[in-house]
């Protein structure tokens, strides 16, 4: 098979989510494959296959892209949702092994770790498209080696570093591939973007603080917005002193509280 795309989903609740997300793509796309690695033994819909996670490696993630059956392949994490079309992101295959977007919080420690200058910054891993060549699965196996020993839970650091040592040819996707900053519908002009994968953990609020399960888009949007005015009020509120009028001052001086 030549595109499809995998999830992958341990225990029930993100093999649930694994289906809500699944669900949203057959909406948009009924036709292409769509495949599960999961530890659950009974889940079927809305799955063309279901697979075992595959063994040996810490990380299931790394370990089931590995194991991917298509010749070219989308992984999704969980806590997703697609609103448009993602066929044609295949296509930057034709050129890169691997195609990944950059992680959205990027002046903080916890985004800056990892190999490289703060210019090459992480990427996020929760949706990726790459090819089932012999250069990706090499990379593959050494992000999954250095997963294993780095001791580190967030993949994504072990990430960085490989990408700024290898040859490996990638595509830095634009946000509306992996939208995890979902305000930013707000900022879009009419022509700006087609918004395809939303990407956030507003999806796992209910296994998080025990909140009402969202999966609406509408909902997201509006505990996004909620959420961005209470990052705002925080700062305000620990600098009580400090003029935050000019919009631009204000990201400086949220990275100074982030140093205190």
């Amino acid at each position: 098979m030549k595109n499809g795309v995998i999830y992958v989903g341990e225990g029930a609740e993100y093999a649930a989510l694994a289906c809500q997300s699944a669900a949203s793509l057959r909406e948009i796309d009924p036709v292409l494959p769509v495949h599960l690695f999961t530890d659950q033994a009974h889940v079927d819909f809305p799955f063309d296959a279901v697979h075992p996670i595959p063994v040996g490696c810490a990380r299931a993630k790394i370990a089931a892209m590995a194991a991917s059956p298509f010749e070219r392949t989308l992984f999704m994490d969980c806590d997703t949702l697609v609103v448009g079309p993602v066929r044609d992101g295949f296509d930057i295959l034709d050129r890169f092994d691997l195609a990944i977007a950059h992680d959205v919080r990027r002046s903080s420690e916890l985004i800056e770790a990892g190999d490289g200058p703060s210019t090459f910054c992480q990427h996020n891993s929760g949706v990726m498209f790459y090819n089932k060549s012999a250069p990706m699965l090499r990379f593959l196996g050494d992000w999954s080696a250095a997963y294993d020993t780095a001791g580190v839970a967030r993949d994504q650091v072990t990430l960085k570093g490989l990408l700024w040592a290898s040859d490996l040819r990638f595509w830095v996707l634009p946000p509306e591939w992996n939208l995890r900053r979902v305000t930013m519908l707000d900022a879009w002009e009419p022509l700006d973007a087609i918004p395809r994968i939303i990407h956030s953990h507003q999806l796992l609020r209910h296994l998080r603080d025990g909140g009402v399960q969202v999966s609406d888009l509408k909902d997201i949007l509006r505990l996004e917005r909620e959420a961005l005015k209470l990052e705002w009020s925080a700062l305000k509120q620990r600098l009580p002193s400090t003029n935050l009028a000019d919009p631009v001052a204000s990201f400086r001086h949220a990275r100074d509280v982030r140093q205190e």
